[in-house]
């Protein structure tokens, strides 16, 4: 939920910047829809592999261990 609101954000703060910047680019459209969605799947992957990774190694702990081991 939180990568979802901040990917939302980032993306209006984006499109936002880009009509500022767009003096600057040259040849290229500043709202280009494959860009964005590209960075934004990229980004919600990265963070659930964030989340993933860490969750797959305290599931794979015995319960029991774990509160012997405190």
């Amino acid at each position: 939920m939180l990568t979802g609101t901040g990917i939302g954000i980032g993306l209006l703060a984006a499109i936002n910047v880009t009509r500022l910047m767009s003096g600057m680019l040259f040849e290229v459209r500043s709202s280009d829809p494959l860009i964005y969605g590209a960075a934004a799947l990229i980004l919600a992957v990265v963070a659930m592999l964030a989340c993933y990774v860490p969750a797959r190694r305290a599931a794979r702990v015995d319960p029991m261990v774990a509160l012997r081991y405190e």
